[in-house]
C-alpha cells in the first residue's frame, strides 16, 4: 500500500441517523429474518483474529439487498403503489424489489444490464411470480439506472434506488444492528462490501453511534473503485472505465447520499501500488478505512469460502474475504466479514477459476516463435517446461503451417515460485519466447 497524502475536509453531513434504522429493522421484521454469524475457523487461523462471517446470501433472495428495497416500497402511499415501481439492478436489488412486489401485490419493471448472468434473471422473474417485468439494457448499471430513470419520467412509476436512497440505505444498515446483537461484545472491525454504497453507509451510521469503538473497512473492486475515487476528488465522480466483472458492485458513480454520509464521518482511503491514488486522514471523526480488492483475489477468496467452508458467494460477496488477509489486524480481535450475497451462476466459474490462477501466479500465456525444423514441439515439451507444470492452451497463430512458426501457449506451473526457472528454460531454449503480461492489450483477448 503507498502514495498517500492529506485531503482537504469534506464538509457534509451525514444524513442518517441510527434511530432511523432501528425503525426499519421494526418495519421489515416480518419479512426479513436475521441472517446467521459464524465463526470462520479457516480465516481465524490465517489472520490471528476471531473471523466471523455475516451470512447475507442466506437471505430469501440470496442477498442483502431485500432489506433496502422492502423498506422503502412498504413505506409507498396507496397511490404510489397504484402507479407501480421501477428499479435498475446488476441483479440483487432487482431480486429484492421483485420480492417486495409480490409480497404486497405491487407491479413493477426491473431494468438490468444485458451482461446480468441468466441465474439473476431467472431468479427475478421467479421472486416476482408474474408481479415484474424484466427489461435487459446496456452493458453496464449505470445505462439500466438511465433507462429506468426515463421510465419513471414518463409513468409516474415511483423509483426504488438500489443505494442512493435514506429508505434504501437505512434497510441495508440493519445488518449493523444484527451483528451487534449477535456478538457478546462490540466488534473491533467490520469489513463491507462497497458498490453504491448503500450499504456501508446503512451500516457505518449505525456503528458509529451505536458501537463508536468498531472500525469499518469499506472495500471495492479495484476496476469499480468509485467510492474512493469520490473521497478522493471531493465530490461524487463518474469513472470513465469500469471492470463490470464484480457485477454486484461494478458501479461508475458512487451516490449523492453514500458519498455525503462517509465523507461527513471521516474516512481513510488506503491505496495499492496498482491504483495510485491518495489517502485522507479520518479527521477524529472514526475509524473509517476505504480500500480495494483485485479482482484475481476476489475469485480466490470465492473459491476459498466454496471450497473450504461450502458457501456459494458471487464476486461482490466475496469482497470481504478478498481484503481481509491485507488488514494489519490485531491478534484475537473481533472481526466480522460480510457475506453480502450468493447469487453466483455456474457458468461464470470457468473465468473464476482462470482470474483466481493468474491472481496467484500460477497461470501464464506467452507467445513461442518454434525455430522451422521438425521436433521442436518436443523439445519445448521435454526441455523447457517443469516436472510439475502443464500446457492448457496451445494454439497455432498461423493456420496455414501447424508444424512450425508461432504459437499462443497458456501454461499452469506447479507452484507460482516455479516461473523463474521457467523463464531461464525458455531463454536457454533454440525459441523465441514473449511473456503476455495482465493488463497488456494482447492479454485481454485472452480474458
Amino acid at each position: 500500500m503507498s502514495n498517500t497524502r492529506e485531503l482537504a475536509d469534506v464538509k457534509a453531513a451525514p444524513t442518517l441517523a441510527a434511530r432511523e434504522i432501528d425503525a426499519a429493522a421494526k418495519r421489515i421484521s416480518d419479512v426479513i429474518e436475521a441472517t446467521p454469524l459464524q465463526y470462520c475457523p479457516r480465516l481465524s487461523a490465517e489472520t490471528g483474529a476471531k473471523v466471523f462471517l455475516k451470512r447475507e446470501d442466506l437471505q430469501v433472495v440470496r442477498s442483502f439487498k431485500i432489506r433496502g428495497a422492502y423498506n422503502l416500497i412498504v413505506q409507498l402511499t396507496d397511490a404510489e403503489r397504484s402507479a407501480g415501481v421501477v428499479c435498475a439492478s446488476a441483479g440483487n436489488h432487482a431480486q429484492g424489489v421483485a420480492f417486495a412486489c409480490r409480497t404486497m401485490g405491487i407491479t413493477g419493471r426491473i431494468y438490468v444490464p444485458a451482461n446480468t448472468p441468466r441465474q439473476k434473471r431467472d431468479r427475478i422473474l421467479a421472486h416476482g411470480a408474474g408481479f415484474v417485468e424484466l427489461i435487459a439494457v446496456g452493458e453496464t448499471y449505470d445505462a439500466a439506472a438511465e433507462a429506468a430513470e426515463e421510465d419513471a419520467r414518463r409513468t409516474g412509476a415511483t423509483m426504488v434506488p438500489p443505494f442512493d436512497d435514506a429508505r434504501t440505505a437505512a434497510g441495508q444498515g440493519t445488518i449493523a444492528l444484527e451483528l451487534l446483537d449477535q456478538l457478546d461484545a462490540e466488534p473491533d472491525t467490520v469489513i463491507v462490501p462497497v458498490g453504491g454504497g448503500g450499504l456501508i453507509a446503512g451500516i457505518a451510521t449505525y456503528l458509529h453511534e451505536r458501537s463508536p469503538r468498531t472500525a469499518i473497512v469499506g472495500v471495492e473492486p479495484s476496476g469499480a473503485a468509485s467510492m474512493t475515487a469520490a473521497l478522493v476528488a471531493g465530490t461524487p465522480v463518474t469513472l470513465p472505465e469500469i471492470d463490470p466483472f464484480v457485477d454486484g458492485t461494478a458501479v461508475r458513480r458512487i451516490g449523492d447520499l453514500p458519498f455525503a454520509v462517509m465523507s461527513g464521518l471521516g474516512v481513510d482511503v488506503v491505496t495499492h501500488s496498482s491504483l495510485p491514488l491518495v489517502a485522507r486522514p479520518s479527521a477524529g471523526a472514526g475509524n473509517f478505512t476505504m480500500t480495494h480488492a483485485d479482482e484475481g483475489a476476489v475469485c480466490t477468496a470465492l473459491l476459498g469460502l466454496y471450497q473450504n467452508e461450502g458457501i456459494i458467494a458471487e464476486p461482490s460477496g466475496a469482497l470481504s474475504v478478498a481484503a481481509l488477509l491485507d488488514l494489519d489486524l490485531e491478534p484475537g480481535s473481533t472481526v466480522v466479514c460480510l457475506i453480502s450475497g450468493g447469487n453466483n451462476d455456474v457458468s461464470r466459474y470457468g473465468e473464476i477459476l482462470e482470474r483466481s490462477l493468474v491472481h496467484l501466479g500460477l497461470k501464464h500465456y506467452f507467445l513461442v516463435d518454434f525455430p522451422q525444423e521438425p521436433g521442436a514441439l518436443r523439445r519445448f515439451l521435454d526441455e523447457v517446461l517443469g516436472p510439475e507444470d502443464d500446457i492448457t492452451l496451445f494454439e497455432y497463430v498461423k493456420r496455414n503451417n501447424r508444424e512450425t512458426g508461432a504459437a499462443l501457449v497458456g501454461i499452469e506451473l506447479g507452484s507460482a515460485d516455479g516461473l523463474t526457472a521457467l523463464l531461464e528454460r525458455m531463454a536457454a531454449s533454440p525459441m523465441k519466447v514473449e511473456q503476455l503480461e495482465p493488463g497488456s492489450p494482447a492479454y485481454r483477448y485472452l480474458t
